[in-house]
């Protein structure tokens, strides 16, 4: 069967390909479609259908651009109501894409909407199934993204949903099926994902902890709601734009690729109410940054931490990129919904500092100067990394405020005297920073190489506790 997974990192998304007979079908597209059109053009074929799993919380679908582009059928499974025009499949229903048939089947559970497709080859022998973000690889979806959206649904009741989708739908199917999901480690839409993004559902079967055949129901929801975080902010504002619509990425990019000089790009700062987002790397925001600019570097897990950190998707965006990287940024932060960006400076810092304007910095020590000046003095540390992150391994006394909370714990940061900053590596202190220098807060040391570098010096953590023998 020809089928490809289209697989985006950044955001842990794969959308798949399937072509026959020169038909094609797209299920889950990104924002930026012309890379499918260009494959299907490659192929010689048409896209026929474009399918749709559920409306996505993690990212804003292309289905509108791609079906706007190509002509084709946007399809979504039984309950779904967008607000254009689509074809509502039927639980069961079939779709021919050339010699291949694709199924819809009805799978309530992450959302009520949710539908995964059976794929059958020429001679209608079962290949796959692509399961959206009902099935993952070592998880199912979590089942409390849709409660925003209607105040009779609770998490408990879509996850006893859930187990009946997976135990009569999906799990019934043979165990040689290629399982084919949404997303894979990283994504906020399971808990516990693998870093593989395909497997067969007999090997699921043996080690997805909510596909075990004894799990009652109430096991099941009482162990798939077990240590569910919050989900990011701008999760329910990308479901309603791909129930909506939305503006086409063409024009968002053309808006957003809007060079403006430093005069300019001042003027717009001040008068539009535009968060200045560097999107470079931490090394050169560390070194000299616009004062009261937020660092989230595309080098890093860059558009979920724009959606976890800034909060609403249509607050306006300036940029500051590296020469060459304009489009790709404004792409990444449309693909979470994030449509308002109003333009980048032209020329970099460089050009801002040419025209007289000032900057900022931040202090940053490597691990040995840490080491020195920590088993001297003593300073607070904060660490921002995850508090799975932290119970496994930490400076001993180290504040954990987790970046995806820093707004909510500002009066947990010491404000009395220096303290030091880590995460896992250096990126998300970086992002901490310069957030809390936003809002006031000078006073931190970022420690490079965060806990990777610790663990190489001689400070107590509760990895290193023990007496020598």
């Amino acid at each position: 069967m020809k089928l490809e997974q289209i697989y985006t990192g950044c955001i842990a998304q794969a959308a798949y390909y399937l072509e026959s007979n020169g038909e094609v079908a797209i299920f889950d597209p990104l924002r930026e479609v012309q890379p499918y059109i260009d494959r299907a053009e490659k192929d010689g074929a048409t896209i026929k259908y474009i399918f749709e799993t559920h409306f996505h919380a993690d990212f804003v679908s292309g289905h509108i651009d791609l079906a706007q582009k190509t002509g084709a059928k946007i399809v979504y499974g039984p309950t779904a109501k967008p607000n254009f025009e689509a074809t509502i499949a039927t639980d069961g229903q079939e779709f021919k894409v050339g010699a291949y048939t694709v199924q819809a089947i009805h799978t309530p559970g992450h959302t009520l909407e949710s539908t995964c497709y059976l794929l059958m080859d020429e001679n209608k022998e079962l290949h796959g199934i692509i399961t959206g973000d009902t099935l993952f690889i070592g998880d199912v979806g979590r089942p409390d993204l849709a409660q925003a959206l209607t105040k009779e649904l609770t998490q408990e009741v879509l996850a006893s949903h859930l187990y009946d989708s997976l135990r009569n739908k999906i799990m019934p199917l043979p165990d040689s099926t290629i399982v084919y999901p949404s997303h894979g480690a990283g994504s906020a839409c399971g808990k516990n994902m693998s870093k593989e993004t395909t497997d067969t559902l007999g090997n699921q079967k043996k080690t997805n902890y909510a596909l075990r055949a004894d799990m009652t129901k109430e096991e099941f929801i009482e162990e798939l709601l077990d240590g569910l975080t919050t989900p990011p902010a701008y999760f329910p504002q990308n479901v309603m734009l791909n129930i909506q619509g939305y503006d086409s990425l063409d024009t968002i990019m053309t808006k957003g690729l809007t060079a403006l000089n430093p005069e300019e790009f001042k003027g717009m700062a001040e008068t539009t109410g535009a968060i200045i987002l560097d999107v470079r790397t931490e090394a050169d925001f560390i070194t000299q940054h616009i004062p009261g600019s937020i660092f989230i570097g595309l080098n890093g897990g860059f558009a979920p931490w724009v959606g976890a950190l800034i909060r609403d998707v249509k607050q306006p965006l300036l940029l500051v990129i590296p020469e060459g990287k304009e489009q790709e940024a404004i792409t990444r932060l449309a693909r979470v919904g994030f449509d308002n960006t109003l333009g980048y400076l032209k020329g970099g810092l460089q050009a801002w500092k040419a025209a007289g304007n000032e900057t900022d910095s931040i202090r940053s020590v490597s691990p040995d100067a840490f080491e020195e000046s920590y088993n001297k003095n003593k300073q607070p540390i904060v660490d921002s990394r995850k508090p799975s992150e932290y119970n496994n391994g930490h400076v001993l006394d180290a504040i954990n405020i987790p970046l995806d909370f820093v707004n909510e714990e500002l009066a947990s940061v010491p404000k009395e005297g220096d303290f030091f900053l880590h995460c896992a590596g250096g990126y998300r202190s970086v992002i901490m920073a310069s957030i809390l220098k936003s809002r006031g807060y000078h006073n931190m040391i970022n420690i490079e190489k965060g806990f990777g570098g610790i663990k190489n010096t001689t400070v107590k953590t509760t990895l290193n506790t023990a007496e020598p023998a």
